[in-house]
């Protein structure tokens, strides 16, 4: 059984929700973006419609087509908004419990055939799943940041998951121009289970001294090939979702090998998230990023 995806719900204005929504009206589908704050989602939509932008300017795509795109897409505060789409996807915050009750909240409103899929970078879809009234039209749908330039979805089946909404995912995946890669529903999925134990080794690596964060991040660039530092990365994707992905490895996991660094813990402290908070491990309010150790 195939499913037509005419309209899909997003919750979450911000980076991810954001890039999930650019792409899904890229692709021809009407899309609706919730979020609590009117300020974020006129910012959220601010930021599609730059992108987008951006894409004419390179010669990516049409002015007529950034038009069509950004008439596909509508904002609102209301659940209820939600009924006739056919497919709603959580991007909120890294928080079980914002999660669990976002999912509590958003299916009343939904119609009987509506799917849920959960961008979660870490969290047990099982888990989640079991708050709704459909835990087998559950499913996880880990996007990667930033969504449009990204290539890969990872797809997570809860427990519950039936085939048929795991089957509707992967041909949304494919639709939506991605590659889908099948997880276990283990911590952190794939992905994560092996980016951020490197991203938290390299901060150890900075809070044992042995080396700079200039040092640690060209090392690691010109060593093994890789386009952004760890610490440069970890500024990127923000702190606080690191040091929540981390948590969720070792309590889930109860391994001692993902205990966080005290150091990460103490930047996410002092409010220092990363690019999204103007200072991490780099000073973001200059010309060019500094290293804050």
């Amino acid at each position: 059984m195939s499913i037509e995806f005419k309209s899909v719900g997003v919750i979450g204005a911000g980076q991810m929700g954001g890039g999930i929504a650019q792409v899904c009206a890229a692709a021809g589908i009407d899309v609706v973006i919730n979020d609590v704050s009117r300020d974020d989602l006129e910012r959220g939509l601010a930021v599609v419609d730059q992108n987008f932008q951006r894409q004419v300017t390179r010669g990516r795509i049409s002015a007529a087509d950034k038009a069509a795109a950004m008439a596909r897409i509508s904002i609102t505060s209301d659940y209820a908004d939600f009924g006739n789409c056919d497919l709603v996807i959580e991007a909120a915050v890294e928080d079980e419990n914002v999660k669990k009750q976002i999912i509590r909240d958003l299916c009343p409103h939904l119609k009987p055939e509506a799917l849920i899929a959960s961008n979660t970078s870490s969290i047990s879809i099982t888990r989640l799943a079991s708050q709704t009234d459909r835990p087998g039209k559950f499913v996880g749908m880990h996007f990667m940041n930033p969504v449009p330039a990204m290539k890969l979805v990872e797809l997570i089946r809860g427990i519950a998951t039936e085939e048929d909404t795991y089957l509707a995912a992967r041909e949304l995946t494919v639709r939506l121009n991605k590659t889908p890669v099948n997880a276990e529903d283990f911590p952190a999925f794939i992905v994560n289970r092996i980016l951020l134990p490197m991203i938290n080794e390299a901060v150890y690596t900075l809070y044992e001294g042995v080396g700079s964060v200039a040092a640690i991040d060209t090392a690691m660039k010109l060593g093994t090939n890789h386009p952004m530092g760890p610490l440069e990365l970890a500024d990127f994707i923000g702190l606080d979702t690191c040091l929540a992905v981390m948590h969720v490895l070792h309590e889930g996991l109860a391994d001692t090998k993902y205990r966080p660094c005290p150091l990460m813990v103490k930047y996410v402290e002092a409010g220092w998230l990363g690019r999204k908070t103007g200072r991490g491990f780099y000073d973001y309010s200059g010309d060019e990023p500094v290293p804050t150790r």
